[in-house]
């Protein structure tokens, strides 16, 4: 499946050039402006970078310092040939065992930790805390089990072993060793009039999702609905 992540043609149309990776670089873009520390000396690396529009996002915005890999060739080479720097291809375990201990300021694993066995994300969790430094931050970007839609996305995808609460991926990257876990909402990103007008329509359509689990539940609680869902973790 990964060797034709791309060509299988289950996960959109292939980019021919930079200008149809304009919808991502809004969202990703808007990640680096929010999550990012302000020293655009980081040391980034961005696990499962896919075509590497995040990278772009990020060198976009001055940083310096980027690294990412993805196991597709496929999309590897959509990188390469868009011009994008500091692609290559490779195992995610492999880059990181490579990285000497406490020698990163951002690892990315955006779409990442769904494709793999509790098991084995124990193992990236050990890993990416090694790799970190002492205030490092962890960037994850998931499938929202706590959605009443999450299985458009769990199940979107054939190499998509899990999904996540914020409670149970809290709870794993807590005892991890992360000492500040943050979980974010995946909201329309605001960018022109109909982007504005999505935001405005989320808003009111998670008030009735809120009332939703208020009825059937007694909770109260704000939560997070949408598919998919951000979470920050600092060590």
């Amino acid at each position: 499946m990964y060797a034709r992540y791309v060509s299988s043609g289950g996960f959109g149309a292939e980019p021919v050039t930079e200008a149809d990776l304009a919808p991502r670089l809004v969202i990703m873009r808007d990640l680096v402006r929010r999550f990012f520390p302000h020293d655009r000396n980081a040391a980034v690396l961005d696990l499962g970078c896919g075509n590497g529009v995040l990278l772009l996002a990020a060198r976009q915005a001055g940083y310096l310092r980027l690294e990412g890999v993805d196991g597709s060739a496929e999309q590897v080479a959509i990188a390469h040939r868009l011009g994008i720097a500091g692609v290559e291809q490779g195992d995610l375990f492999g880059k990181l065992a490579e990285k000497e201990a406490g020698s990163l300021d951002v690892v990315v694993t955006y779409d990442v930790i769904e494709h793999l066995t509790k098991q084995d994300l124990l193992r990236l969790m050990a890993e990416v805390s090694r790799v970190l430094k002492a205030g490092g931050r962890w960037i994850i970007h998931a499938p929202n089990a706590e959605s009443p839609f999450f299985g458009r996305i769990r199940y979107g995808d054939f190499t998509h072993e899990q999904a996540f609460t914020r409670q149970s991926l809290a709870a794993v990257l807590r005892a991890g060793g992360f000492a500040r876990v943050a979980c974010f909402e995946d909201a329309p990103v605001v960018h022109g009039t109909k982007s504005a007008i999505r935001l405005a329509l989320w808003k009111l359509m998670r008030l009735g999702l809120r009332f939703f689990i208020a009825v059937e539940t007694g909770e109260t609680a704000d939560g997070i609905y949408s598919q998919n869902f951000l979470t920050v973790a600092d060590r």
